[in-house]
C-alpha cells in the first residue's frame, strides 16, 4: 500500500509498505477514504515530537470502512463507514475511567496514533481497541467533512470552550485563526458569548473566523491587539482567552488579554518555554488550562453534525490524492498563507 512517511529532518515521502494486518483481537483494519493533515504533523517534521520516528506513517484523522475486524470487536462489523478518533482508548483503565482518555494506561492508548503507531495518511490502518477508539458515521453525512470531527472540532471545543469554561453571556478571544483557533471559535459560537473576538495576522483567516462567527477579528500586524480588546471591552479584557498558536508570544499575549476572575485556556502545541507573567497576574483570580484533547465530547458533537448546527464543511479548502498528491498536499500546507490553506483532504478511493 502507499503511505505518507516521516523521513526525518522537516521531510515526508509518499512509500510503499505493507498492508497492516490484525495484531490483536480488539483491533480493526480500516480502508481509508478521506484522511487530512494536522498542525501537529508539521510538529513532526521540525522535530517537536520526538516519540515518532523515523520511518513512521504520518496522521491520526480520518473516515473509512472496516475491512476486517478481530474477534473482541462487539460495537462494529465489516463494512461499516467509521469516524478515526485521534485518541486510542481501553474505556476501562483509570486514566479512561475519568475521562483523560488522552493518558489511556494500556500501551497503545493515547495520543499514539501517527506519532508512535503508523497514522492514518495512508490507505489503510490498523486501529488498536477499535470499539472505543472508532464512531460510526451517521448514514447521509458528508464523509470529508466528518473528518474534521477526528481531531480539530474536539479539541477546539474541549480543550479550547469547555476548558475555558465560555457560557452565554462570556467575552471570549480566541488567539491564532488556523483550523485549532477556528474550530473554537466555531464551538464558542454555540454557547452564545457576547463578544468572540479572533485574533491573527492573515487577513484571509480572519476573514474565515467572521464567517464561523466572530463578531470582531484583530490583525495583529497591523494593530495593538492587547489595546483593542481592552476597547472592545471597556478595559476589562476578556473571560476567556483561548491560545491556539503554539508560540511564546502569544501565550504571553494571552495573559495581557484576560481579565480578573477569567481563565487562560491553551491549545496550542509549544515547542519552547513560555513566561508566565505571575508578578501581574497574581492578583487576578484567574485559572490556565492546558492539556490533549480526549475526545469524550465526539459523540456530542457527531450529534450536532448529523443535525446541521455543526458545518466543519467550511474548514475544508483543497482536496488532494493521497496516492498522487500527498506530498504537494505537504509543501502547501506548510506554506499555508500564501495558498490560504486551512483544512485540506487526502482521499483515497
Amino acid at each position: 500500500m502507499k503511505a505518507l512517511v516521516y523521513r526525518g529532518n522537516g521531510v515526508v515521502k509518499l512509500e510503499d509498505k505493507d498492508k497492516p494486518v490484525l495484531k490483536d483481537p480488539t483491533d480493526a483494519i480500516v480502508k481509508i477514504k478521506y484522511t487530512t493533515i494536522c498542525g501537529s504533523d508539521l510538529h513532526i517534521l521540525h522535530g517537536f515530537v520526538p516519540t515518532c520516528k523515523e520511518g513512521t506513517t504520518i496522521g491520526h484523522e480520518g473516515v473509512g470502512v472496516i475491512e476486517e475486524i478481530g474477534d473482541g470487536v462487539k460495537a462494529f462489523k465489516q463494512g461499516d463507514t467509521v469516524l478515526i478518533s485521534c485518541m486510542w482508548s481501553c474505556a476501562t483503565c483509570k486514566m479512561c475511567r475519568r475521562g483523560l482518555l488522552s493518558h489511556c494506561e494500556k500501551e497503545e492508548g493515547g495520543w499514539r496514533l501517527g506519532h508512535t503507531n503508523d497514522g492514518t495518511q495512508a490507505e489503510y490502518v490498523r486501529i488498536a481497541m477499535a470499539d472505543s477508539s472508532l464512531h460510526k458515521l451517521p448514514q447521509g453525512v458528508d464523509e470529508k467533512a466528518a473528518v474534521m470531527l477526528s481531531d480539530i472540532l474536539p479539541t477546539g471545543y474541549e480543550v479550547g470552550v469547555l476548558a475555558g469554561d465560555v457560557r452565554p453571556g462570556a467575552t471570549v478571544v480566541v488567539v491564532g485563526a488556523g483550523p485549532i483557533g477556528l474550530s473554537a471559535c466555531m464551538t464558542a459560537g454555540l454557547l452564545s458569548p457576547s463578544l468572540l473576538i479572533a485574533i491573527d495576522r492573515d487577513p484571509s483567516r480572519l476573514e474565515v473566523a467572521k464567517q464561523l462567527g466572530a463578531t470582531h477579528t484583530i490583525d495583529n500586524s497591523k494593530e495593538d491587539a492587547a489595546a483593542k480588546v481592552k476597547e472592545l471591552t471597556n478595559g476589562a479584557g476578556c473571560d476567556v482567552v483561548i491560545e491556539a498558536v503554539g508560540y511564546p508570544a502569544t501565550f504571553e499575549l494571552c495573559q495581557e488579554l484576560v481579565g480578573f476572575g477569567g481563565r487562560i485556556a491553551n491549545i496550542g502545541v509549544h515547542g519552547e518555554p513560555a513566561k508566565l507573567h505571575i508578578e501581574k497576574l497574581w492578583g487576578y483570580n484567574i485559572a490556565i488550562h492546558m492539556g490533549f484533547v480526549n475526545t469524550t465530547t465526539t459523540p456530542t458533537l457527531m450529534r450536532m453534525f448529523e443535525a446541521g448546527t455543526l458545518k466543519p464543511d467550511q474548514l475544508i479548502t483543497h482536496e488532494f490524492d493521497l496516492k498522487k498528491d500527498g506530498e504537494q498536499a505537504y509543501a502547501t500546507f506548510g506554506a499555508a498563507a500564501e495558498h490560504k490553506a486551512l483544512k485540506m483532504i487526502l482521499t483515497n478511493l
